[in-house]
């Protein structure tokens, strides 16, 4: 991995990703980022699946949920129909109310930079639909993890 990536998960680009050109429709890209962002959950333990409706979900869903805020993406070069794309994930940075994640999108094997992104999500108490203080718990599994390289 390159960089302070120390996260990435692999997809694999279908038919229906790409447009009339044969290259993958540019808001595609968003969903390889939300794969790679539940893997990353999934991997340090904060994809919950003890809700009462029994939907996994990212963060401390107990309470709150993270939604969406900002979403920004660079495209760099084409990726095509049955591509295998390592999507590099990361935390940058945790404020009070809401976490940044960055990702870098590379074609395998010959590693070429295809996409990078910064989204935003931003903590809410699901009753109030107010941002809330991003729970301990879920800031210090993002620190253990991510050591100095992540912002908080």
């Amino acid at each position: 991995m390159e960089g302070p990536f120390k996260f990435s998960a692999t997809t694999r680009v279908g038919f229906s990703d790409t447009d009339a050109q044969g290259i993958v429709y540019y808001g595609r890209y968003n969903p390889y980022f939300d794969l790679a962002r539940v893997e990353y959950h999934r991997a340090l333990g904060l994809l919950h699946r003890d809700r009462p409706d029994g939907d996994a979900r990212e963060g401390d869903a107990r309470e709150g949920d993270f939604v969406m805020r900002a979403n920004d993406v660079e495209y760099f070069a084409p990726a095509r129909f049955d591509d295998e794309l390592e999507i590099h994930c990361r935390v940058s940075r945790i404020g009070r109310t809401s976490v940044t994640f960055e990702f870098a999108a590379h074609r395998i094997p010959d590693d070429t930079l295809m996409v990078t992104a910064h989204q935003t999500l931003v903590y809410i108490d699901l009753r109030e639909r107010r941002a809330t203080d991003v729970p301990a718990d879920y800031r210090a599994a993002i620190k253990r993890h991510e050591g100095d390289d992540v912002d908080a």
